[in-house]
């Protein structure tokens, strides 16, 4: 019998292990590249440190296995601290650090977020990497994946919003909120 419940245990864990798909994140440079090379949207979660509910983002929204399986199929997801000291060289232009109050920001969350630096932001770039949309605040797991979809699959360049989200019915249960 307790071989029987530390088997179970360990099935349990195990299966709880493999059920979590992480998002496989890419520098903003490695996404770039890679786009360049095989074709697929960006997405980038604008975030820093000290957001909270970038964090709660991260934590149920970004962790939710359908979420992080789209996204692996049909973008390249990028991380990107709107904070971050280093440079970025994006098609040979240089995007620095801007000291600016007690923190800063980064010339490309400023660009990326035309100018309107809120966190947690969501960009989506098309396969030219050409700006899509940027969306900000936090967006829980079921309304990010109709997100998602409607840019991932290209129905933003054929149909309206109100129109896609009448007809698709997300996998996520409005209670895994």
């Amino acid at each position: 019998m307790r071989k029987t419940i530390i088997s179970l245990v360990v099935l349990f864990f195990a299966f709880s292990v493999t059920a979590q798909t992480p998002v496989k994140w890419y520098t903003i440079e490695e996404a770039f590249t890679l786009t360049r090379k095989q074709p697929k949207k960006i997405l980038i979660d604008v975030y820093t440190d000290w957001c909270s509910w970038c964090k709660v983002m991260d934590n149920k929204t970004f962790s939710n296995k359908v979420i992080a399986d789209y996204l692996n199929s049909n973008y390249y997801p990028v991380k990107f601290n709107a904070e971050q000291k280093g440079d970025v060289i994006l098609d040979g232009k240089t995007y620095k650090f801007v000291a600016s109050g007690q923190r800063g920001y980064h010339e490309l969350a400023a660009q990326l977020l035309n100018g309107k630096l809120g966190y947690p932001s969501v960009v989506f770039l098309d396969e030219q990497t050409r700006m899509i949309q940027p969306v900000q605040g936090y967006i829980q797991a079921r309304e990010f994946d109709e997100i998602i979809r409607f840019i991932g699959g290209g129905h933003y360049k054929s149909q309206k919003w109100e129109d896609f989200q009448a007809n698709y019915k997300s996998p996520i249960p409005a209670e895994a909120q």
